[in-house]
């Protein structure tokens, strides 16, 4: 498998997790929406069917759609990446480079689906933004960012431990686990546990010509990205150990 096709193939599916997550917070948030105040086991639901449908799209790929995950399998010392993709410095790259790339994109297609609804909702510019990225009920990034190297250590571990059963569930467990991982620890950050999703999606938010939109929070950023990245490494090495 080229390095091309890996590519292609986690711009595919992250932005699809992409376009599908971002889209539910759209449509719980957004004014005039049908979803509106669907509330929080919706926003869960949707990122896990996100999940669910990303990996099945990046297939080729190992389904990564998540940089803590690349890097995680990175701390593992897996051989491959993929069936035919090996572990290296310019597969790593290409990797990562395809994920915030599809993020971005995924995110994009979002914004135009509900173009409308964001020209027209009188939603506050938190709101907005809150379609795109994460930010914290309090604010205290230490602690926020303790959120995130849990809930991706979940996530990127418990994924390296299916690879050790004879479960065939595949991207349905997978979305299961993202969905409790919602439902769980989700509350105080909303959970990025994927460098790309927010980071991806807050660019978009910052160039697209959204109306009412404010600020994209840099000042924040920073900790949905280190602490996924954190997550995901600690979880690779302790799998790797056990």
């Amino acid at each position: 498998m080229s390095l091309g096709e890996v590519f292609v193939s986690e711009v595919l599916g992250t932005a699809m997790l992409l376009l599908l997550g971002c889209g539910v917070v759209a449509n719980v948030l957004l004014g005039k929406s049908k979803g509106r105040d669907g509330g929080w086991l919706l926003i869960s639901f949707g990122w896990g069917l996100g999940v669910f449908a990303g990996v099945y799209v990046a297939y080729k790929s190992g389904g990564h759609i998540n940089p803590a995950y690349t890097l995680g399998v990175l701390a593992n010392g897996a051989d491959e990446y993929a069936p035919g993709v090996d572990v290296s410095f310019a597969s790593t790259l290409v990797y990562l480079a395809g994920e915030f790339l599809g993020a971005f994109l995924g995110a994009t297609a979002a914004w135009l689906s509900y173009k409308q609804h964001f020209d027209d909702s009188d939603a506050e510019p938190a709101a907005k933004l809150a379609v795109f990225s994460t930010a914290p009920q309090i604010r205290n990034p230490i602690w926020n960012m303790t959120t995130e190297v849990i809930a991706t250590f979940v996530l990127v571990f418990v994924i390296l431990m299916f690879a050790e059963t004879p479960s065939g569930l595949g991207p349905l467990a997978v979305a299961l686990l993202v969905l409790a991982i919602g439902a769980s620890l989700g509350g105080p950050t909303g959970y990025a546990i994927n460098p790309a999703r927010d980071l991806g999606p807050r660019v978009a938010h910052a160039v697209l010509p959204i109306k009412g939109k404010g600020g994209s929070d840099w000042g924040y950023s920073w900790v949905p990205v280190a602490g996924p990245i954190v997550g995901g490494v600690i979880a690779g090495l302790l799998a790797r150990a056990i």
